[in-house]
């Protein structure tokens, strides 16, 4: 059966992303991140067809190397929580062939963002069956936010449109600039644009099973907007399907088996009301049967995972937007994703997780600072060694003269250089006692030395935004672990009373 997913979102370092990492990810390649000093390696992924970079006549040939674009997209954002990137996922069709379903990516991914003057880092999966034994073709699309002018250089994001008053004149913002409004110098993140592609990609598909005479047909449309009296499931992801296929249980999944029991459901009763609410009680009853399962489970059974589920859970219900969903799913994400590429199950191995990962932070802390008592040493050296040889002649001139009074003389006349020279000169040996470098090595190294500050606070920065983004999911799941324990034990003793 046609199937229509088309989801877009971006690439951040707010979320702790790396755009040179994602596009690994999507190419199956090895590609070395000079702004992080990583080489994420994704060569032995499975299912990666093919990838190219598709550029705009504009672009300079040299983005069309994977590295080198990615990692120019990474050094151009100074912001440390900068959108570096837009995201797409966009399914293929099993009726196609796959040489055919390319195709089709190709010339959508050409007539929709290249012709906008985008770049497109375009890579083609076609991963091993589900569960369902459904095959999966589809294709991911990274695009830099951030355009390219006219010249092949990269341009701004924003511009300032200020805010005028009713003479026309700019309103002060009372901080000794003027308000103003920060306005897209583009359209690919409005809605609208993200409407026009959507409706775009589903005509492209139709159009060619048209040509190929196939009855299918996809639609851009809501299940809501289309009058069908459907649920429509939710979008899984590759960690919680992942999850899923090593048999841990997920709110995503369990919401999407039930969405599936009830939209079969709904099928076949839909010409019968009266049977309807028969059938929304038992999938009522089944889901209420299977949580009182869940909930049986002794407290050590307890994973992380569903802990993390519950308290999202809470968050969704509370929340007044859809926006605030969106938000609420993407942390949730993030957070499994945590919890799985560190392989932890319990509150103890994220507590030590937490730990270790402050612990490397102070480490790195402890490297910056020794990297500038050195530092500051070398800096302190080659004062000293300035003051030693700009004053050595007057103590050389003294050396020279014959007759005490003669000498005393001069030392008196000079003795503002001879307290610095020998200064100097005591202070150097004591801090060199084997010898003072020569100067071109000491300013090599201290040049040598504040790169490697510069590399190793960028490090310590890292690890303490990881630790503290830790922390924070550590305190979260908690305080969630404190509440599903304690409603689990009212529970318990309800039951005992009931008795």
């Amino acid at each position: 059966m046609a199937l229509y997913h088309f989801n877009v979102g971006q690439v951040s370092r707010g979320k702790g992303q790396s755009v040179v990492a994602c596009a690994a990810y999507r190419s199956g390649e090895k590609l070395h991140d000079s702004y992080y000093g990583e080489s994420p390696d994704y060569e032995r992924k499975g299912g990666v067809i093919r990838s190219e970079i598709l550029l705009p006549d504009h672009a300079p040939r040299r983005l069309a190397d994977r590295e080198t674009l990615w990692n120019e997209v990474e050094k151009i954002e100074r912001h440390p929580k900068a959108q570096l990137a837009y995201s797409f996922d966009i399914a293929l069709q099993n009726e196609l062939s796959q040489e055919e379903n390319y195709a089709l990516a190709r010339e959508f991914v050409l007539e929709n963002f290249v012709a906008r003057g985008m770049i497109a880092d375009l890579s083609f999966h076609d991963p091993d069956r589900g569960e369902n034994g459904i095959q999966n073709p589809h294709f991911h699309v990274l695009c830099p936010i951030r355009p390219l002018n006219a010249d092949g250089s990269w341009g701004n994001k924003q511009r300032r449109e200020w805010v005028l008053d009713e003479n026309g004149e700019r309103v002060p913002d009372g901080r000794g600039d003027f308000k103003f409004n920060a306005v897209p110098t583009t359209d690919w993140g409005s809605a609208e644009t993200l409407l026009e592609w959507r409706k775009n990609w589903s005509d492209l598909v139709n159009k060619k099973f048209d040509e190929k005479k196939i009855s299918e047909r996809i639609d851009h449309r809501s299940y809501e907007a289309r009058g069908i009296e459907l649920i429509p499931t939710i979008h899984e992801g590759p960690t919680v399907r992942s999850m899923e296929k090593k048999g841990i249980r997920t709110d995503k999944g369990s919401w999407n088996r039930l969405i599936r029991r009830l939209n079969s459901l709904l099928g076949a009763v839909r010409d019968e009301i009266a049977e309807l609410a028969g059938g929304i009680r038992e999938v009522v009853r089944l889901l209420r049967e299977e949580r009182e399962a869940e909930r049986a489970s002794s407290r050590e059974r307890r994973t992380l995972y569903s802990v993390l589920s519950s308290y999202y859970d809470e968050r969704n219900a509370n929340a007044y937007s859809t926006k605030a969903k969106v938000s609420n799913l993407k942390h949730q994400a993030q957070a499994i994703s945590f919890l799985q590429e560190n392989g932890l199950s319990s509150m103890e191995d994220l507590n030590k997780k937490v730990a270790s990962m402050y612990a490397e932070a102070s480490e790195a802390c402890a490297r910056v600072k020794a990297c500038e008592a050195e530092g500051a040493k070398i800096k302190r050296a080659l004062v000293l060694t300035d003051r030693y040889e700009q004053n050595k002649p007057v103590h050389d001139r003294l050396c020279r003269i014959k007759g005490k009074k003669a000498a005393d003389v001069f030392r008196e006349e000079h003795r503002g250089e001879l307290s610095l020279f020998y200064a100097a000169r005591r202070e150097l040996a004591e801090t060199w006692p084997d010898g003072i470098p020569e100067k071109k090595i000491l300013h090599a190294r201290a040049e040598a030395l504040e790169d490697e500050r510069h590399s190793l606070f960028a490090t310590y920065k890292r690890l303490k935004e990881e630790a503290g983004t830790a922390y924070s999911l550590k305190m979260a799941i908690e305080a969630d672990y404190r509440r599903a324990i304690g409603e689990h034990d009212r529970e318990k003793n309800n039951e005992r009373r009931n008795l």
